[in-house]
């Protein structure tokens, strides 16, 4: 007995699904292996440091920031003072 089209459609797209996910089990296996077995990639480690450069750079921001608020605040106050 033939079989109608939507049957095919149907098996062609459970096999393109059954596909993905062998393809995606075999990535997820493939990264496992390669990641170092120290815990840490050298990538997070670089990663890591550039955060904290940025982190830094953004406090010297703000630090700079809030100084020239101060000196602002000192200046409004000796105004007032006079």
């Amino acid at each position: 007995m033939p079989r109608g089209r939507s049957t095919f459609t149907k098996r062609k797209k459970e096999q393109a699904r059954q596909q993905k996910q062998r393809d995606k089990a075999e990535r997820r296996v493939q990264r496992r292996q390669e990641k170092p077995e120290g815990g840490v990639a050298v990538d997070s480690e670089d990663e890591t440091r550039e955060l904290r450069e940025h982190a830094e750079a953004q406090a010297a921001l703000f630090r700079i920031g809030s100084e020239e608020e101060e000196s602002e605040e000192s200046s409004t106050e000796d105004d007032t003072q006079e």
